[in-house]
């Protein structure tokens, strides 16, 4: 699919302040804006249209914009995040959404939806059952999506407490294939995908994001890095040390459409 704009959100000064399992120490917030921005130079080289969102220090969170809203080709659907603290993020991000795509359908409590927890491959969703997106969550958002002709595959990925979030471990390339961790990539919903697997010590690496032929991955994984060179992906890497510390990859920093 051609991609031609993306929602991004530039951080707030008390970025530190937001959630994170990850003991990695406290990010640097002048270093983590510097990533940001190289971030979304990429975006746009790749071809897309950025709308740039000021920073929102109500919630420490909001530069993930991806936790909000997933964007399907006809149109948005917004979440309900897992966490209490990040679901006023969603109101604003669908303000910007509707002038941009059509809003196909809402999350209602007591469902939970992570837009991390969502990921595409080719006109297939498959939805992470987590920490943070509920049984509730995935069955009205895979009832959406049946409303608009597509199709989802659930997994459950509660025995998998180290993975927050389905793309933590999981990325779709533009033909079909899957960058995965060895505990998605032998999991029976994915049986019949051509699948790059991620050796267990660059297990990061997994979330990566493909925008109209190149592939965004972080910086200092070189196993993965030479594993999609070897298959002719016009490979991109991007240093994300400050966003690591706080549990957030490449593809949390944007809402691509």
């Amino acid at each position: 699919m051609h991609l031609t704009r993306a929602v991004v959100r530039r951080l707030a000064q008390n970025f530190a302040d937001g959630l994170t399992r990850a003991e990695l120490g406290s990010p640097s917030i002048t270093l983590a804006k510097a990533q940001h921005a190289r971030y979304c130079e990429e975006l746009q080289r790749s071809g897309l249209l950025l709308t740039v969102l000021s920073p929102d220090a109500q919630y420490p969170d909001s530069t993930f914009v991806e936790d909000t809203a997933v964007v399907t080709p006809r149109g948005a659907i917004l979440t309900r995040p897992g966490a209490e603290s990040r679901r006023g993020e969603v109101a604003s991000i669908g303000e910007v959404l509707a002038d941009l795509v059509p809003t196909l359908g809402t999350i209602e409590a007591p469902g939970t939806v992570d837009g991390g927890d969502v990921c595409v491959v080719n006109d297939r969703f498959l939805i992470g059952i987590t920490a943070r997106t509920n049984d509730e969550g995935a069955r009205q958002f895979a009832a959406i999506l049946t409303g608009h002709g597509y199709e989802s595959t659930l997994l459950d990925l509660r025995g998998l407490p180290d993975l927050l979030h389905l793309k933590s471990g999981l990325g779709a390339l533009d033909d079909g294939r899957l960058v995965a961790i060895a505990a998605l990539a032998d999991r029976d919903e994915l049986r019949g995908y051509a699948t790059v697997r991620v050796d267990e010590r660059e297990s990061y690496a997994a979330n990566c994001v493909c925008v109209n032929g190149r592939v965004l991955i972080a910086r200092g994984f070189p196993l993965l890095e030479a594993a999609l060179v070897r298959l002719r992906y016009d490979v991109v890497t991007l240093e994300m040390s400050e966003f690591r510390k706080m549990d957030g990859g490449l593809s949390c920093l944007s809402l691509r459409l």
